[in-house]
């Protein structure tokens, strides 16, 4: 997740890989065909999706795998807001009989997950850290020993495996807790041995350049400013740059879907959460699993590298991060892993995550409009529901009966209850 993931995550030498520069997007091509600021081209697509983050560049995958013709334009880079800025976690999913929607949606995204890891590593060369391993969920007060016992009760009736260690367990199994376990911080633990990370900024430099060569056109630098409709259908979407027609329309625009969904009269309540993150260095792995100490998480990589997070902050778009969090976070690791005082502050960052209002993403057609979608709202579930998201919508759009019910994703929700 941090800088040094987009390289693949790997130090060469010293010398740590960086992230994509502007030129990465534009050059040599497909991923942005026509640099700013030439007009855009006009060419008719089957599907122009607008936001290029892990939604949009998921569903232009899935789409253009099923034969058609895609355009993803985005406001900047493509991929550099919430999706780049996540810790790639993927809790385990339930597999209990009668599953809630999301939890289908959950459960099927998980799954395509372990496959589009495997192929897209065949289709693009690009490993994106798709591994299993496990997580550890600790408590230090009585309350919240109480917590972890309710939860483990859910995850076991979830079909979830999960196990109860004591504190010397886990000293075994991660020796960089041991001094917590000593000194009586750490009281009670579970064991998530199904939990899943992945590099994130590596899947999103899989996706496009997956896309590219199924023939994905990416524009960056595109902020969609109107809409064309007429007659109950999207005609087009302007730019300032020029006008972009479709035969079908998909808004992935992250948190701000419901600022461009607002001009076509249609509420929907998705709004910016800030997550701040601290990423160190360790010259070596000092945990193998990813550890939860109530909301906060350390994410070991390979490469000794240990995110650090996060927070959930309403302060609209402010993506700063500030002192008193980093601070925070700084001194939960360190009380937690005492080796990490010894670690290399590499660098921090926030994200703004699209919540919505009732917690579910919004996932269908729009109201009023025959040949318009959108999919977004996804909050801290992004990376993990992408390829299922993709394929719902990618059978919607084609006409075909979604695989989860996507009735209580609906846009026109915010209408029904009066929001």
């Amino acid at each position: 997740m941090g800088a040094g993931d987009w390289g693949l995550g790997t130090r060469e030498k010293g010398r740590e890989k960086q992230p994509p520069s502007a030129a990465f997007f534009s050059s040599p091509q497909p991923l942005v065909p026509s640099p700013w600021p030439l007009r855009l081209r006009r060419t008719m697509h089957d599907c122009l999706i607008v936001g290029g983050g892990v939604i949009g560049l998921s569903l232009a995958y899935e789409l253009a795998r099923r034969g058609m013709k895609v355009r993803v334009v985005d406001r900047q880079l493509p991929g550099r807001e919430a999706s780049w800025a996540a810790a790639g976690i993927m809790p385990p999913a339930p597999s209990r009989p009668d599953l809630t929607p999301l939890e289908r949606l959950t459960a099927l995204s998980m799954r395509l997950h372990a496959d589009w890891a495997g192929r897209l590593l065949e289709e693009t060369e690009i490993n994106y850290g798709y591994q299993r391993c496990g997580g550890f969920q600790l408590a230090d007060s009585d309350a919240a020993v109480a917590e972890l016992q309710r939860q483990a009760a859910i995850w076991r009736q979830d079909g979830v495996a999960v196990e109860s260690l004591s504190p010397a367990a886990v000293s075994e199994l991660e020796p960089a807790l041991a001094e917590a376990a000593e000194s009586g911080l750490l009281r009670s633990a579970l064991l998530l041995p199904d939990e899943v990370q992945i590099r994130n900024p590596r899947f999103l430099q899989a996706l496009t350049s997956a896309c590219a060569a199924r023939g994905v056109e990416i524009t960056a630098g595109a902020e969609v400013e109107e809409f064309d409709c007429d007659g109950g259908r999207m005609r087009a979407v302007r730019t300032r740059h020029g006008q972009l027609v479709a035969d079908r329309f998909c808004i992935t625009s992250g948190c701000w879907s419901g600022l461009l969904l607002a001009r076509l009269g249609i509420p929907v309540a998705v709004k910016p959460i800030r997550g701040q993150i601290v990423l160190l260095s360790m010259p070596d792995m000092i945990l193998k699993r990813i550890v939860y100490v109530g909301p906060h998480y350390f994410v070991p990589r390979d490469d000794g590298r240990i995110l650090v997070g996060s927070t959930l902050e309403d302060v609209g778009f402010n993506r700063q991060t500030t002192s008193a969090v980093i601070r925070d976070l700084l001194d939960l690791a360190m009380a937690w892993v005492p080796a990490l005082r010894e670690a290399d502050f590499e660098r921090c960052w926030a994200g703004l995550r699209p919540a919505s209002g009732d917690g579910l993403p919004y996932l269908g057609r729009l109201p009023g409009l025959d040949n318009a979608y959108v999919a977004a709202g996804h909050f801290r579930s992004g990376l993990i529901l992408s390829p299922a998201t993709a394929v719902v919508m990618a059978q919607l759009i084609q006409g075909q009966e979604p695989a989860v019910d996507l009735h209580p994703f609906r846009a026109e929700r915010e209408l029904a209850h009066g929001r």
